[in-house]
């Protein structure tokens, strides 16, 4: 068992933490520009497409955890189909996004309580940077696809393919033509459509080659559908809640100004840096426990969970270790400006416990996901957000200040980690609890 969840999770390892390693390549560029008001741009434009975009990730999650079920039924027809049907998906919700752009970013910037300053440049990223769109929301049913299909290969070369080249062109953009934040914006434009290239070009040589001829009707066929659509609703709340929390953060550090804007954006980039790495394991177990619920599998089912929390729990050690050793060198790599290091030196402790803490609602997010027990996700994700992080801020800020931010946080995903645990018995081993 550890043997099939390290084939999987070690190519994930490696193509996650890319992704948080160009939002740290972003930050560090952007963060020795001369004005403190370019990161927070792009620490608001971020949230922005966060919201946006990841509010299309079930288009990654859902896929993946019924891919998984279909493969490991031994349906090759259904599995494309399902791709098929993803791809679709993607192709509209795209068009509707490039349509509802100019309301989109006003509402968002309504709520953010930013400097003019941040405003006018999270504009300017967010205009050049939402023709990304198609490219991105195919991309995650495609990388979802692949991980169903148990290659988690293709899904390393796509994401490390698109992140090296994100971060060349805005190095280039950046420093040799003397952009700003509109350098990083065209960079990773250009860099989702190559990646998209990319990702079809692999499809093609691995799996292009099998014709089944399928129909207009099996794409819109109606239980198919209504189980997609359930699936990836209960996926919808779930990332909204958990975008909401981020969305939160970066308004209210936003709200205390420029700097301590800065220090959390900073310290964010640490805290993905580590949850991305968990994520692989989180990966390989959407994978498994597709395959083996698919495959009516309970005993391999049981082991994947437990195997795959044990290497979760023991890589977020690695980080808290490694956060509470060079935590003043790491932040000195993304910024030079000696008051926004010493903001961020006084809530560092949080950051510090994040990756122990965290790896255990990661984990189970990956176990749930392909389980495709997605209502339980939901549930769990809409108390921690309602009852969990937004009354922990409130009830402490008064008193915390910018530590109340890092204590509503550290307080949404330990609930996080409780509440899964204790749906698991009857939502993933259908056993009754007490």
């Amino acid at each position: 068992m550890n043997r099939q969840i390290l084939r999987l999770a070690i190519p994930n390892i490696i193509s996650n933490l890319s992704v948080p390693l160009l939002g740290a390549v972003d930050t560090a560029v952007v963060g020795r520009l001369e004005h403190v008001y370019y990161l927070g741009a792009i620490a608001v434009g971020s949230i922005i497409f966060d919201f946006i975009f990841w509010g299309f990730g079930f288009l990654r999650m859902g896929t993946t955890g019924m891919v998984a079920q279909a493969y490991g039924a031994g349906n090759n027809r259904k599995t494309k189909i399902i791709l098929m049907r993803v791809l679709l998906v993607a192709a509209v919700s795209s068009l509707l996004i490039l349509i509802l752009q100019y309301p989109l970013i006003d509402i968002s910037l309504a709520i953010i309580d930013a400097s003019p300053e941040v405003e006018e440049y999270t504009r300017l990223y967010y205009h050049i940077r939402i023709f990304a769109a198609p490219a991105t929301l195919a991309l995650f049913g495609l990388n979802g696809w692949f991980l169903g299909m148990q290659n988690s290969t293709y899904p390393m070369i796509v994401t490390i393919f698109l992140n090296i080249v994100n971060i060349i062109l805005n190095l280039i953009f950046v420093f040799r033509f003397n952009m700003t934040v509109d350098g990083v914006a065209t960079g990773s434009l250009i860099a989702s459509f190559l990646a998209l290239a990319l990702a079809i070009i692999l499809y093609k040589k691995k799996y292009g080659g099998v014709k089944l001829n399928i129909r207009w009707n099996e794409l819109i066929e109606t239980s198919e559908l209504k189980k997609f659509f359930s699936v990836n609703s209960d996926i919808v709340i779930r990332t909204l809640c958990l975008i909401f929390s981020y969305a939160f953060f970066t308004a209210k550090s936003a709200e205390m100004g420029d700097v301590v804007l800065a220090a959390n954006t900073i310290l964010l980039q640490m805290w993905y840096i580590s949850s991305y790495g968990t994520d692989g394991f989180a990966y390989a177990a959407e994978s498994l426990v597709g395959r083996f619920k698919g495959a009516n599998d309970d005993e391999s089912l049981k082991l994947a969970v437990k195997a795959n929390m044990l290497w979760g729990l023991g890589l977020g050690l690695m980080g808290t270790i490694g956060y509470a050793v060079f935590d003043a060198e790491i932040l000195s790599l993304f910024t030079d400006k000696e008051n926004v290091i010493a903001v961020a030196m006084t809530v560092v402790i949080w950051l510090i416990v994040a990756p122990l803490v965290n790896s255990v609602c990661f984990i189970w997010d990956g176990v749930y996901i392909g389980a495709t027990a997605t209502a339980a996700m939901r549930n769990s994700m809409l108390v921690a957000t309602i009852l969990v992080f937004v009354p922990v801020y409130y009830i402490s800020e008064s008193f915390a200040g910018v530590h109340a931010l890092w204590m509503a946080m550290t307080a949404f995903m330990v609930a996080r980690g409780l509440i899964l645990t204790l749906y698991a018995p009857s939502r993933i081993f259908n056993r009754q609890t007490g």
